[in-house]
């Protein structure tokens, strides 16, 4: 069995979908809510690698946040990854890590995908 593991926020539509897509999958999977217990940045580096993006592309740039912290004008990778680490409600969600392989969930197709290789 493939160890699975969730990046979840209960109070996003998006993220409570991707959930009960594994569930009623019959997947089990480790829930990380992932603004309770937040990750740290070598966590963030190593989504970021499996994902193949850059940390920006992590971020959601919407957020209030990501504007009151100026994060528009940062070009620095490890200041936009610290800025996660420090406040988690910038990172995208929900992200499903399988097998060194993560995949976000907008749209839920790409969770879908990774959860058939």
């Amino acid at each position: 069995m493939h160890k699975i593991i969730i990046w979840h926020n209960p109070r996003c539509s998006k993220s409570r979908n991707a959930a009960n897509l594994l569930e009623e999958g019959g997947i089990e999977a480790e829930v990380v809510k992932y603004l309770d217990t937040p990750p740290d940045k070598e966590e963030i580096k190593a989504v970021l690698k499996m994902l193949g993006i850059s940390a920006r592309e992590l971020m959601r740039t919407k957020e209030a946040l990501y504007k009151e912290l100026g994060l528009k004008d940062v070009s620095d990778e490890e200041a936009l990854i610290e800025a996660m680490a420090e406040h988690p409600k910038l990172i995208e969600r929900p992200i499903v890590i399988k097998d060194g392989k993560a995949a976000i969930g907008r749209p839920i197709e790409k969770i879908i995908a990774l959860l058939e290789e």
